[in-house]
């Protein structure tokens, strides 16, 4: 017997809940979560909003760290957010360098869509909260809402898509939303 869909907070991982570096996170020591990003997550907990982690880590594709070592990094990222009251109930990550030529690297819908099959995910009514146009172009190809977060605008990205500061702005503003669109998970 199939699964009814449910609702999916989607997050970027690097600009979203942790800080983004320009020489990638290669080791937890580098992890560095953004001002007020767990406590993003924990309110997403206490919507009971199921959130899941779509990430391009091309780190592991150009040989920069070891799928292992990803891993460990994100059993340790995933500790902490626990540790402050949030939840992730899974990761997804694309692993592949740039130019590939996979259909899981951001802005394809891969992962979101892989998501789907195994979460019983409804894309519909999922959102997806990113920093970036291929965050914003994957969220669209998958049919989900996407909210961009940032000091500055994302360049090329559509005025009518949400644009906040930070996660704990775009959680406010689901929460603001949720009247309209079922919560799940």
């Amino acid at each position: 017997m199939p699964c009814p869909p449910e609702r999916v907070i989607f997050l970027d991982r690097d600009g979203v809940i942790n800080r983004k570096r320009k020489d990638h996170v290669r080791s937890w020591g580098q992890l560095e979560f953004l001002p007020r990003s767990l406590d993003a997550l924990r309110a997403l907990r206490d919507l009971d909003e199921c959130v899941v982690v779509v990430t391009n880590q091309s780190v592991v594709g150009r040989g920069l760290i070891t799928a292992a070592e990803l891993v460990a990094i994100h059993e340790r990222m995933l500790e902490v957010v626990t540790r402050h009251g949030g939840h992730i109930e899974r990761i997804y990550v694309c692993p592949h360098a740039r130019g590939h030529g996979c259909v899981c690297r951001k802005p394809a819908a891969g992962l979101l869509l892989r998501a789907a099959r195994e979460l019983c995910v409804d894309l519909e009514q999922s959102v997806l909260v990113g920093d970036s146009l291929t965050d914003v172009q994957a969220a669209q190809a998958a049919g989900c809402r996407p909210i961009v977060v940032g000091e500055r605008p994302v360049v090329g990205v559509d005025l009518h898509v949400a644009s906040v500061a930070d996660l704990r702005e775009a959680v406010a503003l689901i929460a603001s939303d949720r009247r309209r669109v079922p919560a799940g998970c």
